[in-house]
């Protein structure tokens, strides 16, 4: 699988309510560097999962629509915004926030992150 195909794979419908398909497209030693509008983060891979779980606790459905994918190497860049659907109200879609992120692929699993992102 290339590095874009990997990235494109975490991006796929549902696949970040689901903890066991994350944990197999993570790196062992993954580091996110996230600037979000509540300031910045840093998420190792215990954090990851535990944000998957949360986001399966709180939607039904989670849609991620791609607008921009660059590879270069082992760097893949994306640009794509993040739709979900509340157990309270399955039948309407609401964008959760529009994200930017460079992925560094290591080892065919993604090593390090750099995302930023606005509601």
């Amino acid at each position: 699988m290339t590095p874009k195909e990997l990235v494109l794979d975490f991006y796929r419908n549902d696949l970040l309510l689901n903890r066991s398909e994350v944990n197999e497209l993570l790196h062992p030693d993954v580091l996110i560097e996230w600037n979000s509008t509540k300031g910045f983060i840093q998420m190792n891979r215990e954090d990851v999962l535990n944000l998957t779980d949360e986001l399966n606790k709180a939607y039904v459905r989670s849609k991620i629509r791609i607008s921009h994918v660059i590879e270069e190497g082992n760097m893949v860049s994306v640009r794509y915004s993040h739709f979900v659907k509340t157990i309270e109200n399955p039948r309407e879609e609401m964008l959760l926030a529009n994200f930017f992120v460079i992925w560094e692929v290591k080892d065919h699993k993604l090593f390090r992150g750099y995302q930023m992102s606005q509601f």
